[in-house]
């Protein structure tokens, strides 16, 4: 093969490469995306209005919501919220509608489809700084979001 011969094959396949690289993966191949999870954290209000009390209204004035933001309802059944302290509220079968939200509040009450009770008679959420985590029935984070100094995302 001729030194001109080369050159032009070698130019080729160099384009090729550069070819494939500004055309993104075909369906057929797997590329690895991160799981996003359409239920996520929605407001925290993390200080409860007033002195924090263990009045059921100082309690309940505590809360997270949770959103799902898909077009399909999702039954929370066995997923976890969790503050830094690995303090954990499980759900129950709860059915959350597509783009509905629920309120988790600390302390005790009636739940329905948009309120649901921890059932604890202190406070779980730290005022100056903490961490929510939410994880599906399957133990995969679904969100969490942290205010004050210590972060962990």
């Amino acid at each position: 093969m001729s030194r001109s011969v080369s050159r032009i094959a070698a130019a080729l396949l160099a384009s090729g490469a550069v070819v494939a690289m500004a055309f993104p993966a075909s369906a057929g191949e797997s590329v690895a995306q991160p799981h996003r999870s359409p239920v996520v954290l929605g407001d925290i209000q993390y200080n409860s209005p007033g002195p924090d009390t263990r009045s059921q209204r100082s309690l309940n004035g505590e809360w997270v919501t949770v959103t799902n933001n898909s077009r399909r309802p999702v039954n929370l059944r066995g997923w976890t919220l969790t503050n830094s302290h690995h303090q954990s509220y499980r759900f129950h079968s709860l059915r959350l509608g597509a783009h509905k939200s629920v309120k988790v509040h600390t302390g005790s009450g009636i739940d329905n489809r948009r309120h649901v009770h921890e059932g604890r008679r202190d406070h779980i959420w730290g005022n100056r700084h903490d961490t929510a985590t939410l994880r599906d029935a399957r133990g995969q984070r679904a969100d969490t979001e942290s205010w004050g100094g210590h972060h962990r995302r």
